[in-house]
């Protein structure tokens, strides 16, 4: 009597962490092009190396980028409060245990380091999406709010942004595995 119920709790489990893992996975890919685009538009306003704007840019331009960053924006942040949420309950639905595969507490690791940053900067996504749906701002605003957002925390959401990149090849390599006996 005892193992019919632990059955069927392993095989719901089972297909917990999977659904899990593929919402992750597709929840990531969105992620990552978002940030991927958002980093292409950025670096469209701005003179290399510095936080100053290009000055032959037109008006209507710069507003259509200011635009086009602040939807992605919205989406790149409801794509990793998807990703966060999913790998939570990946982590807490999987069979592996973290401490017999110390590439997955590496990649939990290296993911969870970054949530405070995350947040900070989808507070001033938010911003911009807000100051694009909501208001009739011109670009002065716009400006201020994307320096903000560009030189936020001396560039730490650059150095997440590597290290999502780090947690594929972990994921993929799985270094620091204990042999199974």
């Amino acid at each position: 009597m005892t193992e019919a119920p632990s059955a069927r709790t392993a095989h719901y489990g089972d297909i917990g962490w999977r659904i899990a893992l593929i919402v992750l996975v597709i929840a990531t890919i969105t992620l990552l092009g978002g940030m991927n685009a958002r980093l292409g538009l950025g670096g469209a306003l701005l003179k290399p190396g510095t936080l100053e704007f290009e000055d032959y840019i037109p008006p209507d331009a710069e507003r259509e980028v200011f635009r086009q960053f602040s939807l992605t924006g919205v989406v790149t942040s409801l794509s990793y409060l998807i990703a966060l949420a999913s790998g939570t309950a990946f982590l807490l639905l999987t069979p592996l245990k973290l401490r017999e595969n110390g590439w997955l507490m590496m990649c939990a690791i290296l993911i969870y380091l970054w949530v405070p940053v995350e947040a900070y900067t989808m507070v001033l996504d938010f911003r911009l999406a807000y100051l694009e749906m909501f208001t009739t701002e011109g670009n002065a605003a716009f400006r201020e709010l994307f320096l903000k957002r560009a030189g936020a925390l001396a560039g730490t959401p650059f150095i997440a942004h590597l290290c999502y990149y780090t947690v594929i090849v972990i994921a993929i390599l799985r270094p620091f595995r204990r042999p199974t006996a």
